[in-house]
C-alpha cells in the first residue's frame, strides 16, 4: 500500500490498528473499519449477529462510538434458500440495533459460500482516540473475554463440539464489546486492541511492536472457554491458529513447561473476541470494578515491559 500523507488521517496503516481514524474537525474524528467472514456457527441468525458484533468491535477498541453500518454479503443463491439469508441479515440488524445504530445499506454478491459482515463508521474526539500504540512499561494487560472460539468452531464444523460448549462460545462471540469499551474509557487506558484473527498473542505482538515495548504473559491467568483444551488435544485446531503460532514464535520466549497445546490455545484465531487493554497498574482495580458493574468478565493476563519492541515472554504461572 502507498504511504498515507494526509495529515487528517490520525490512524492509518502504519501500526496495524483496528480501525482508521480521520479528523474532520478540531473536535470530531470518524473511524472506519470493515470485517466479514464465512460461517462460524450453523445457525444463520447467530452467524449474522456474531458477524455484526465482530465488525463493531474494531470501533469500540478505538474508544469510538458506532454511528452507522453497511452490510457486506456473499450468498450462494442457487444452493441455499433466501430464507437463510434473511435470517443472517436479521441477526446482523438486531445486533446493530443493540449497539444503537442502523444498517443503512450495503452490497451483496452471488458467492459459492455465505459470507457476512459490516462496514462500520464511528465517531470519537481526536484527543480521545485509543490506539494500539500507547502501551507503556509497567502497564498491566487486561482481557475482557475468554479465548478458544477458533478451536470450538473448528470442532463444530466436524460436529464434534459438545452442545453446551458451542452454545457458550456462541453467546461469547455475539456479545458486544460496548460495555468493556465504556469501562475502559471511564478509567483511562494507554492502549487497546480487540482479539480476533491473529489470536491473543498475535494481537499483543502487534500492540508491543506499535508501542515499541515488550510484554510478559502468564498463561494460567488467561481465561479459556470450557472444552477448549480437550478439543485442541483431539486435533481440532484451525489452520489460522497454527499460522498465528508461527508468527508469534518469531518473537516469543516460552517457558519449557508450556506444551504445544497450550501454545496453540494462546494463539487461537478468535472471532469477536474481547478487548485487550493496557493501562497503569494503579488504575487496574478501578477498571476491574467498572467492568464488573457492567457485567463484563475480566482477567489480568500480563504486563508491559521495557524490552525489545514486539517481544512477548510467556510464563506458565
Amino acid at each position: 500500500m502507498p504511504p498515507i500523507t494526509d495529515p487528517n488521517v490520525l490512524v492509518g496503516l502504519a501500526t496495524a490498528d483496528d480501525a482508521a481514524v480521520i479528523r474532520v474537525s478540531d473536535d470530531l474524528a470518524i473511524t472506519l473499519t470493515v470485517d466479514y467472514f464465512t460461517p462460524v456457527v450453523d445457525d444463520p441468525y447467530w452467524f449474522g449477529a456474531i458477524g455484526a458484533a465482530n465488525a463493531l468491535s474494531d470501533t469500540y477498541a478505538m474508544g469510538a462510538v458506532p454511528v452507522a453500518a453497511l452490510n457486506l454479503v456473499g450468498f450462494p443463491t442457487r444452493k441455499l434458500p433466501m430464507s437463510v439469508l434473511e435470517q443472517i441479515i436479521r441477526g446482523g440488524a438486531d445486533k446493530a440495533a443493540e449497539a444503537g445504530i442502523s444498517i443503512v445499506g450495503g452490497h451483496s454478491i452471488d458467492d459459492a459460500e455465505p459470507k457476512y459482515g459490516l462496514v462500520v463508521m464511528g465517531k470519537v474526539k481526536p484527543d480521545r482516540v485509543v490506539t494500539n500504540a500507547g502501551a507503556r512499561p509497567g502497564d498491566v494487560l487486561v482481557l475482557t473475554k475468554p479465548i478458544g472460539t477458533g478451536i470450538i468452531s473448528t470442532a463444530a464444523k466436524a460436529q464434534m463440539a459438545p452442545e453446551a460448549v458451542l452454545q457458550n462460545a456462541t453467546q461469547v462471540m455475539a456479545a458486544l464489546n460496548r460495555d468493556a469499551a465504556d469501562a475502559m474509557l471511564s478509567v483511562g487506558a494507554h492502549a487497546c486492541t480487540d482479539v480476533t484473527g491473529y489470536g491473543l498473542l498475535g494481537h499483543l505482538r502487534e500492540m508491543c511492536a506499535a508501542s515499541k515495548v515488550g510484554a510478559r504473559v502468564s498463561a494460567q491467568s488467561v481465561p479459556v472457554m470450557p472444552g477448549v483444551y480437550e478439543l485442541a488435544e483431539q486435533g481440532f485446531v484451525p489452520r489460522g491458529t497454527h499460522t498465528n503460532l508461527e508468527f508469534v514464535n518469531e518473537v516469543a520466549r516460552w517457558d519449557d513447561e508450556i506444551d504445544e497445546v497450550m501454545r496453540l490455545v494462546l494463539c487461537d484465531a478468535q472471532t469477536s473476541g474481547g478487548l485487550l487493554i493496557a493501562l497503569p497498574q494503579d488504575r487496574s482495580a478501578a477498571l476491574s470494578d467498572a467492568l464488573k458493574k457492567r457485567g463484563v468478565m475480566s482477567a489480568q493476563v500480563g504486563v508491559i515491559v521495557d524490552e525489545e519492541p514486539g517481544s512477548v515472554a510467556v510464563t506458565r504461572d
